[in-house]
């Protein structure tokens, strides 16, 4: 069976109307996937002042963001699982209430201790809410136009609350010091809880099947493990026996995962479904599009801080422009997908996103570099917006409604272990390098080659060159 994607419905072209009800809906839904984004580089800036403040050595600083992302990244499946069978609405109000409480948490930490346990307690609070949050999205907006736009705004404000977490962190800490950018968060969580619960319909699978205790206990053990070792080796490097040993655990326990359910009767994971072809390169493609351009971002701030001696807020104001041209390419996103369909946008936009990466290969040490680092890295932004938008589409289209949370949690999963493995993978290429500018060459060199190489490898395994995408598991005659 083949479903045709190179003659669009008329319709899709067609900008949807959406009820009043509906949007308040997508506004609550859209404000917190938009906090949790805002949450992972808001505090980046203000790392320095905070270690100060609190005791913090500069070697225990990088747990600050790992005491966040572990949870965030090695809770999302199983959280989007238990949304799914228990109520997705329920576990997202109570994943809303515990980010709130948490951020308090960090904003009035009195030592190290409290404010790594409201960081801990935010990453938990975030496992919550991003797959529940993207499953109410996708279940109360039916797939076509209403969803495409839906998404498109949601993906918009993923990149976009990254992007003004950089500028807004920095700019908080130097007026109302390190606590405001989490009280910042506060502020977002108590707007948004009060609203939800009389605009969100509750949903969950119609039948109630036992929760896959082994499966939840390996996956959630192999990302936790996973995600440490990668975030510790992004600042200590990959020598250290903690990183090497978790890395390891975390590798076997992912492989006993998919034994595991290869075997058991109620999977926490379909396999049936990871062979699906939009969701297999689908999610090749978000984690391509994510990691490579996570990179971009790190490498580029240390460039122009480095070597063009920028200070934090000129380098923020870079980071804006390239905020403000993602958040343009979200309103046009939606419109791409429907004439060409969100396959064709997806590798299209793999393709732009690495053709402008390379063209930062042309960096030097003149000022005149800074008005092409802005150029090159907004214009790239907005490819990679495109593929954002686009592979969500593309994993959860045609999923049934009973397993939305499962195909969502797919898809935030791809993107934490994305924005997580770039970095230490090759942005230490850039941090150890004798000469950083020929350092930020090399990185930005092999991210050209590992992006335009997964378009290719997307584009074959979804069959768009030939107009058409089998919607039958991979292998299948």
């Amino acid at each position: 069976m083949a479903i045709d994607t190179t003659d669009p419905v008329p319709d899709a072209l067609d900008t949807p109307r959406l009820s009043t009800r509906d949007k308040l809906v997508l506004f609550v839904l859209c404000a917190a996937q938009f906090m949790v984004a805002l949450d992972f580089s808001v505090l980046n800036v203000a790392l320095p002042v905070l270690g100060a403040d609190l005791g913090m050595s500069p070697s225990a600083l990088q747990w600050a963001v790992t005491a966040f992302a572990l949870p965030s990244g090695g809770f999302l499946l199983l959280f989007g699982r238990i949304g799914d069978l228990y109520g997705r609405r329920k576990l997202f109000l109570i994943g809303l209430a515990l980010f709130g409480a948490a951020s308090l948490l960090a904003t009035f930490a009195w030592d190290p201790a409290s404010f790594l346990a409201g960081r801990a307690l935010q990453g938990l609070g975030a496992a919550a809410i991003v797959p529940t949050g993207m499953s109410l999205l996708t279940t109360t907006f039916p797939e076509g136009p209403a969803r495409d736009r839906a998404l498109g705004i949601s993906g918009t404000l993923l990149s976009l609350g990254f992007t003004v977490g950089m500028v807004a962190g920095g700019t908080l800490t130097d007026t109302f010091g390190w606590r405001s950018t989490m009280g910042l968060l506060s502020v977002f969580a108590l707007i948004v809880l009060p609203l939800a619960p009389g605009l969100l319909p509750e949903s969950r699978t119609p039948d109630r099947p036992r929760l896959d205790v082994p499966g939840a206990i390996t996956v959630t053990g192999g990302l936790l493990s996973l995600i440490y070792a990668l975030s510790t080796a992004a600042d200590h490097g990959f020598g250290r026996a903690d990183v090497i040993v978790t890395l390891i655990a975390g590798l076997l326990l992912l492989a006993a995962f998919v034994k595991i359910e290869s075997r058991t009767a109620q999977p926490l994971v379909s396999l049936p479904m990871l062979r699906r072809r939009t969701v297999a390169w689908g999610n090749i493609g978000g984690l391509v599009t994510f990691s490579m351009m996570s990179t971009v971002v790190f490498v580029l701030t240390l460039y122009l801080q480095e070597v063009l001696h920028l200070s934090a807020f000129e380098t923020g104001l870079v980071f804006g422009v390239q905020g403000v041209l993602s958040a343009v390419a979200g309103t046009y996103a939606p419109r791409v997908i429907g004439r060409f369909g969100p396959r064709r946008t997806l590798v299209g936009s793999l393709v732009g996103q690495g053709t402008l990466i390379a063209a930062l290969l042309g960096l030097g040490t003149g000022n005149w570099s800074v008005w092409l680092a802005t150029a090159a890295v907004s214009l790239a932004s907005m490819c990679h917006l495109g593929a954002i938008i686009s592979y969500g589409i593309t994993v959860t289209s045609g999923v049934p409604d009973e397993e939305q949370g499962l195909a969502t949690g797919l898809v935030t999963s791809t993107q934490q272990v994305g924005i997580t493995v770039g970095i230490p993978l090759l942005g230490v290429l850039a941090t150890t390098s004798d000469d950083l500018l020929s350092g930020v060459h090399t990185v930005l060199a092999l991210d050209t080659v590992i992006v335009l190489a997964a378009a290719v490898l997307v584009a074959t395994g979804l069959r768009v060159r030939s107009g058409a995408v089998e919607a039958e598991p991979v292998g299948a005659r």
